[in-house]
């Protein structure tokens, strides 16, 4: 026999330190950034490259969680696409000095990403269309 009361505050309780922890992300995204952005005008008088991949990487992550609460769900492409924002921004930071073994090793790398990401969306697309297909099937009169 299950306890349903019990069952729900468990699920409400989950729920809410899910709701939590993304409000921490997002107050220490906008911290990281915020003092990311100072340290670049405060000590290089320049923006780089690698600094315009580190403000997208924090963009990226908003934008998952800004998903999340719309749709309830994070789509996986997104952690995706900030890897290979991440890989980019490291081939562009250690690209000097570096084995060129080490630099194709991560292209490859983002070669992987780039092409998981394509699947799993293509396979997101499918399963979308099945389950409207499903709905219009249930909703056909007889």
């Amino acid at each position: 026999m299950k306890n349903t009361k019990i069952d729900e505050l468990i699920h409400l309780s989950i729920i809410n330190i899910e709701k939590l922890l993304l409000i921490f992300i997002v107050a220490g995204t906008v911290w990281a950034a915020c003092f990311d952005i100072i340290d670049m005008f405060d000590t290089q008088n320049k923006m780089a490259l690698s600094d315009l991949f580190l403000l997208f990487i924090y963009a990226e992550v908003l934008g998952m969680i800004g998903a999340f609460y719309r749709d309830n769900r994070i789509p996986v492409t997104l952690p995706l696409i900030i890897a290979m924002t991440a890989l980019t921004r490291m081939i562009v930071l250690t690209t000097k000095g570096s084995d060129t073994i080490d630099i194709v090793y991560e292209s490859l790398g983002i070669l992987i990403l780039a092409i998981s990401a394509l699947i799993l969306s293509y396979k997101d697309k499918l399963s979308l269309q099945k389950l409207r297909d499903y709905e219009n099937i249930a909703n056909e009169p007889e």
